[in-house]
């Protein structure tokens, strides 16, 4: 294409072809970072690497060119192929962070700079890019004496809430923005709606989506800079210089405020930064103290570390009640992901394989549990108050979600009955939290459940209602009418025996020792289903992981698998972690 040279893509999956690229970066003090897409200019003879360049979803990265091809056009020639590549992935807007060597370049194909620091520029080509969001953020701008804040908020806790009313008390008007990054715990939109409801009481305050120019992974050009030190301040001060130039004059604002940082080292670097730069570009810097309980500050890495711990519900007492429902659907879709990471289990799909199913594997259902996630929050919602919705509404709401299920999973039946027990899970669970109520937090849960359930109607052309009318067993709304009885006997042996290294996998074989699976009926017959009750039964008593193996291989010889003890197990690990070391438990 060049003389001798031809532009591959060099997918690094490939383990010889990362070892090229990093090797090629390494001569340009370059590392390789987290890219979608990698090419290169070789040479046609000796398949070298003379230049470089990769893209993570709308930024260029990771560009480098040899000393031999400098000048010849080849950069320009490289670049345009990675925007073409971009383009065809539907990016109409192209940043890249490079090297201040490197502006003249990018300048001679359209990029526009944004940002700059010492060690790194932000350049931006194409359409609905900074300007889009300058419009956006103008549109919100009202007169006055106008701060703002920038917050991830994952989740948003009574630390973040305390701070917005602080500085909104000194303002008059007070724009929050919500990191827009999606790498966090919560989602963008759910923190953007926790801080939404968590500030509604405040009325001279407005909650703005973020963007990729302020506070962002796009903006951590860590790739091309050798010390994680230098790195962290290049991004500090492009971060602050794009605030500076556009953020800040769309929106009219004067001031910012920060919370104090007593235990982050790059938060206190960001901080002390922003007390420097920014008063030299017109905006004042004010540093409040962070709401402390206990003598600790309350903020969101403790309620996250509380999450993915065993005291999950003590998390409630750092947050607003508007947060409270994000973090109950959040356990609820914890709790569908660790079923399916527990591995091996017998018939089911795992990590390892796909049980007895040819129609889906890990991929299929981790898809489904995140296209559920959004209306277990709707769930949540809804029930967090002294008023429980109608069934008709849970019902409709629940119909939604199975055909976004089915829309993720292209068409494959991944958590119908999972759908069923966890959304009325979540309801019950945030109503008795809601209500306040004295008492065994699980025995209320159950008679919530029973309440809701009693009002549903069943549905006739289902496999397990078929079988219900066959061989005389529960179905899965007969179950819920008993408020999950087992369920709350299988949950106290989870968590009379969770220093047991073992005890996910006991506790599923206890739900299989019990349940009537409707599952197993329906595709090996009820002589068939006892069997496997009588064999979970013996493995529970005389456990091995080489068992457990062993009957995944039998099951899958047999067409059996336990989908309805799997759901079970699901909501054992929720009601576990709604309990566990509550106040009245």
């Amino acid at each position: 294409m060049f003389n001798n040279y031809d532009i591959v893509e060099m997918p690094l999956t490939v383990k010889r072809n990362r070892t090229m690229v990093e090797n090629f970066l390494a001569k340009s003090d370059l590392r390789l970072d987290d890219v979608d897409y990698y090419a290169a200019v070789v040479d046609r003879d000796t398949y070298d690497i003379l230049a470089g360049g990769g893209f993570e979803g709308d930024i260029i990265k990771c560009i480098a060119v040899s000393d031999s091809l400098r000048g010849t056009g080849v950069s320009q020639q490289l670049i345009s192929h990675l925007i073409s590549q971009m383009n065809a992935r539907g990016h109409n807007s192209v940043k890249v962070y490079t090297k201040p060597g490197n502006i003249d370049i990018f300048e001679s194909l359209g990029f526009k700079t944004l940002g700059k620091s010492s060690k790194a520029i932000l350049l931006e080509n194409g359409l609905d890019g900074l300007s889009t969001y300058v419009n956006y953020l103008n549109s919100l701008k009202r007169e006055g004496n106008n701060g703002m804040i920038v917050m991830n908020a994952n989740p948003f806790t009574l630390g973040h809430q305390y701070l917005v009313e602080q500085a909104a008390a000194q303002v008059d008007n007070l724009y929050v923005i919500v990191v827009a990054e999606d790498k966090s715990l919560f989602t963008s939109y759910e923190r953007l709606a926790m801080v939404k409801a968590g500030c509604s009481h405040i009325k001279n305050v407005t909650v703005c989506h973020g963007s990729s120019y302020i506070i962002s992974a796009a903006t951590f050009p860590s790739y091309f800079i050798k010390q994680a030190s230098d790195a962290a301040m290049a991004q500090i001060e492009l971060d602050l210089d794009i605030t500076a130039s556009h953020i800040a004059p769309a929106l009219g604002t004067t001031v910012r405020f920060v919370g104090s940082e007593p235990t982050d080292e790059l938060t206190q670097a960001y901080n002390t930064a922003m007390h420097h730069i920014l008063p030299q570009r017109g905006i004042k810097v004010v540093e409040l103290p962070r709401l402390e309980r206990g003598g600790n500050a309350v903020n969101a890495s403790h309620v996250r570390k509380l999450l993915t711990t065993d005291q999950p519900m003590q998390a409630r007492d750092f947050v607003p009640a508007t947060t409270l429902p994000y973090i109950v659907a959040w356990l609820a879709t914890y709790a569908l992901q660790q079923e399916l990471d527990l591995t091996p289990k017998p018939g089911l799909v795992d990590s390892h394989d796909s049980g007895a199913h040819a129609d889906m594997d890990y991929a299929t259902m981790q898809r489904s549990i995140i296209a559920l996630r959004p209306y277990f929050t709707q769930l949540a919602i809804m029930s967090s108050s002294t008023t429980l919705p109608e069934a008709s509404q849970l019902q409709q709401l629940g119909i939604d979600a199975e055909k976004t299920m089915l829309k993720a999973t292209g068409g494959v039946n991944t958590h119908r009955g999972a759908l069923f027990s966890m959304g009325l899970a979540v309801v019950a669970a945030c109503h008795v939290v809601a209500t306040g109520r004295s008492g065994d937090i699980l025995d209320q849960w159950s008679k919530t459940v029973a309440s809701i359930a009693a009002q549903m109607n069943g549905c006739n052309d289902s496999h397990g209602s078929n079988v219900k009318k066959q061989h005389n067993v529960a179905g899965a709304l007969d179950i819920a009418r008993t408020g999950y009885q087992e369920a709350t006997n299988w949950t106290k042996f989870y968590l009379h025996n969770r220093n047991d290294q073992h005890i996910k996998h006991k506790t599923l074989l206890l739900i299989m020792c019990s349940l009537d699976d409707t599952n197993v009926i329906h595709r090996v017959g009820y002589d068939s289903a006892q069997q496997v009750k009588r064999d979970a039964r013996q493995l529970l008593e005389n456990f091995s992981i080489e068992g457990l193996k062993q009957m995944n291989n039998r099951f899958i010889d047999q067409n059996i698998s336990p989908g309805g003890a799997a759901d079970m197990l699901s909501l054992t690990f929720f009601l576990s972690a709604i309990i566990h070391n509550s106040d009245n438990n």
